[in-house]
């Protein structure tokens, strides 16, 4: 137990509002408090560019405080700064951000974004078709704490346009009390108490990912008969009436309600519903692997050179090792900061040893990064599952 005395007024008040991503699912339609202002259409208007910055995010996705209905660290960089940061919690899956803004993005006009946020996938995306601009590295001396094993993903090897916001590992979820011996394997989860209570994520690369390294495909070198053949095993599952959804964010509502007692799903949610619920909820990364991925700040090619340096200077700002700390201490995810492990230690203690944040060596050598596909792979691969899904 971290003693509270010890920790800032701002870390208590992260802390003190720990909540899930389902608390935003659950109202708002999927926007927290903080988002409703921008609920109408996504980003807007910079008014003064020169001294603003745009930023469109996921939801709970940054340390927030209910009772100032305020993001303390976007506080302190305003105030540091002297930068009116707009933050806009329109995230909701990538494909839909995506085709929100891709008429805007294709014509050169404003998307009412300087800073976005997606997927490693879809920020290949964004590169490939020339929809970001490259960092002034003058701007961004903090650039050099991101995690080595983060620094050169395929498809920006300099991270020249992109730097992972947080990490996002998936495996096994389950209610302790249906699953007492855990799950770390797909037989268990497979197991007969939770037949038409499994749910797997709507996210084609962690829920085929892990069923890929279940059946001892490298994920690096999977190929299109493997991939079908993880797909196909999915459909079985479904048709035969094991897993009862392929869903997002909304499957962690599944496990609290008891319609799911067996989950693939996101660490930092099952971190929390464990924190929420006195253990009711535990999270293991599969013996035979687990999938991470990252969320990645990147600037647009739209943004004007005012919002871009702006958007540098945020960027710089939130790879401060103890501004990450705080952030990390709300989120729950695995932090891309050197650094911010030692800062934890000050402010909370147990969530510093958290291997969700911070892996250790043992967890992150089970780890693995899905290969980036080929435009046309993304398309037939996508189609294979959302026919598998129902959708």
């Amino acid at each position: 137990m971290s003693k509270e005395s010890s920790l800032s007024p701002e870390a208590r008040s992260i802390l003190g509002a720990m909540v899930s991503r389902r608390g935003v699912l659950a109202g708002a339609g999927g926007l927290g408090a903080a988002g409703l202002l921008a609920a109408c259409g996504g980003g807007s208007d910079s008014g003064d560019s020169a001294n603003s910055v745009r930023w469109g995010n996921w939801p709970l996705y940054l340390d927030y405080d209910e009772e100032t209905k305020k993001y303390p660290t976007l506080e302190k960089f305003q105030e540091q700064t002297g930068i009116t940061a707009q933050y806009f919690e329109d995230y909701n899956d990538n494909d839909e951000f995506y085709g929100k803004v891709q008429a805007q993005l294709k014509l050169g006009e404003d998307i009412g974004y300087d800073l976005v946020t997606p997927t490693d996938w879809m920020a290949a995306r964004w590169i490939r078709l020339g929809y970001t601009q490259k960092f002034d590295a003058a701007n961004i001396p903090n650039k050099s704490n991101i995690l080595d094993s983060l620094a050169s993903p395929s498809f920006d090897p300099n991270r020249e346009q992109s730097l992972t916001w947080q990490g996002i590992m998936a495996g096994f979820g389950w209610n302790t009390a249906k699953n007492p011996k855990g799950i770390r394997t797909l037989d268990e989860l497979f197991a007969p108490q939770n037949k038409g209570k499994i749910v797997v994520l709507s996210e084609m690369r962690d829920t085929i990912g892990i069923i890929l390294l279940a059946q001892g495909v490298n994920l690096q070198t999977v190929t299109e008969d493997q991939y079908m053949n993880a797909v196909d095993y999915m459909a079985k599952q479904i048709s035969d009436g094991w897993i009862r959804g392929v869903k997002g964010n909304e499957y962690a509502e599944d496990l609290t309600s008891g319609d799911a007692t067996a989950v693939i799903g996101w660490s930092g949610d099952m971190f929390i519903l464990k924190a929420e619920n006195e253990g009711k909820f535990d999270f293991a990364i599969p013996e035979s692997g687990g999938t991470i991925s990252g969320d990645n700040m990147m600037i647009p090619s739209t943004a004007s050179a005012e919002g871009k340096a702006n958007a540098e200077k945020l960027i710089n700002f939130y790879y401060d090792p103890a501004i990450a700390a705080e952030v990390a201490a709300y989120v729950n995810y695995v932090c891309p900061v050197k650094g911010a492990q030692a800062e934890m230690e000050k402010i909370a203690p147990e969530l510093a040893s958290s291997p969700f944040i911070f892996p250790d060596d043992a967890m992150s050598k089970r780890l693995n990064v899905f290969r980036s596909l080929t435009p046309a792979e993304e398309t037939s691969w996508t189609e294979a599952f959302q026919k598998a899904a129902g959708n």
